[in-house]
């Protein structure tokens, strides 16, 4: 493929001992001379919070333009015999609101596209509605500016997960902030009203049914998750209790019903904020994988953890990472057995994407280093997609206070 450069990645890690000694100890180096494909990016630069969608069909790349100062642009590219395609405009507006961890997406089923993306409702600052982009089968024109949510609150309304479902329709789970609308930025700071999480299916014409309310209280800005199984959809979050308990829950609609949510695991996480890190999950049938972040005592760590009966039980937790990680994570289920992780984590001041395959048996391979990032908010989430017998991966990089997104791909067969 003509666009694709062969990157050497060789990194050996270096721990500090001790500040006061300044010794160095050489620990196990990462893989050696891993042949990290670089695919050339088609949106040019000041790009940022890119999206990955694959299913065995289509694989999607959506991404936002910053155009000007108060311009943003939400575009999109297919990947076709192992390149990006020209990018294609979905909508342009100077009223969005844009994050760096409330990013639009975009999805496909069965030939029907359907993206989204956060609009302003007020000049206040947490005050944003979600907005649906629906391009149906042989549709020659996207339908913008659908309403997801009816409530008419000047309230927080993100952290969108899309997943395709049934013939032609979406599954769609957010977070919903409309009974925070007396004091919304207390309610981001962990006082006042309780952010929720709702669900909703929407047809591939943008028509919206079935919307239920998950839970009424949840953390208020860590994305969402969901995925289908045999039994359903499963939604996970980041919960919070009374006590500010913020781990990870899981519910499951199965015969129809949701079922009361539960964590997936007691991490005993107790933060007076939200710590902007969710979780992800893959599934194949009944068979799920979760990865998520938690800092129980100020100790960061990212895990993993398998379910064999769609989420009903969970497996013991594998321990990822406890360095300097930064979560963010991204997880892919290769069969019921095993799954590749990614997550971003800081060693000797650099940080880096990683990724690494583990088994259910809790057998982990060498990871991989993907790519340098910077550490701060401007790197966003990177993604990561299974095409064919690759991974592919998207992350933004940030230099000289401009982003650019760029991709690459890892053979399965290294990992």
């Amino acid at each position: 493929m003509k666009s694709i450069n062969f990157i050497t990645v060789s990194i050996v890690l270096v721990l500090f001992v001790s500040c006061t000694s300044k010794k160095k100890e050489q620990v196990p180096s990462e893989k050696n001379a891993v042949l990290v494909h670089s695919l050339a990016f088609p949106g040019g630069t000041e790009t940022s919070l890119p999206h990955l969608f694959s299913n065995t069909e289509q694989t999607i790349l959506s991404w936002v333009k910053r155009v000007n100062d108060s311009v943003a642009q939400l575009n999109y590219s297919y990947l076709k015999e192992g390149n990006w395609e020209q990018p294609k405009e979905i909508i342009t507006g100077t009223d969005w609101f844009v994050n760096w961890a409330d990013y639009p997406s975009i999805t496909e089923n069965n030939g029907n596209l359907l993206a989204h993306y956060l609009k302003k409702s007020s000049k206040e600052t947490f005050s944003y509605d979600i907005k649906l982009n629906v391009l149906p089968k042989d549709a020659l024109k996207w339908e913008s500016q659908k309403e997801l949510h009816t409530d008419n609150t000047k309230t927080e309304h993100g952290f969108v997960t899309v997943a395709p479902y049934q013939e032609d329709s979406f599954f769609i789970t957010w977070l919903d902030g409309r009974n925070t609308m007396f004091d919304a930025a207390e309610a981001h700071a962990g006082h006042g009203g309780t952010m929720a999480i709702r669900a909703a299916e929407v047809s591939s014409e943008g028509t919206v049914s079935e919307e239920v309310l998950l839970d009424p209280k949840t953390c208020s800005c860590c994305q969402t998750t969901a995925a289908i199984t045999a039994n359903g959809p499963i939604v996970l979050y980041r919960d919070r209790t009374d006590e500010e308990i913020r781990d990870i829950a899981i519910t499951r609609r199965v015969d129809g019903k949701w079922t009361t949510p539960k964590f997936i695991h007691k991490d005993g996480w107790e933060i007076k904020g939200c710590p902007v890190n969710g979780p992800k999950v893959d599934a194949i049938e009944n068979n799920i994988v979760v990865a998520w972040f938690t800092a129980v005592n100020g100790e960061p760590k990212v895990q993993l953890v398998f379910s064999e009966n769609g989420g009903e039980d969970f497996l013991e937790p594998i321990l990822i990472s406890n360095k300097e990680t930064l979560g963010r994570v991204d997880v892919e289920m290769l069969n019921p057995d095993a799954a590749i992780v990614s997550w971003m984590e800081t060693i000797a001041k650099t940080t880096y994407l990683k990724a690494m395959k583990v088994t259910k048996g809790g057998v982990k391979s060498t990871p991989i280093s993907i790519s340098v990032l910077d550490d701060s908010r401007n790197t966003g989430f990177p993604q990561m997609e299974r095409v064919g017998d690759k991974m592919y991966f998207a992350w933004t990089v940030y230099d000289a206070k401009i982003s650019s997104i760029k991709t690459g791909t890892v053979a399965l067969d290294l990992f």
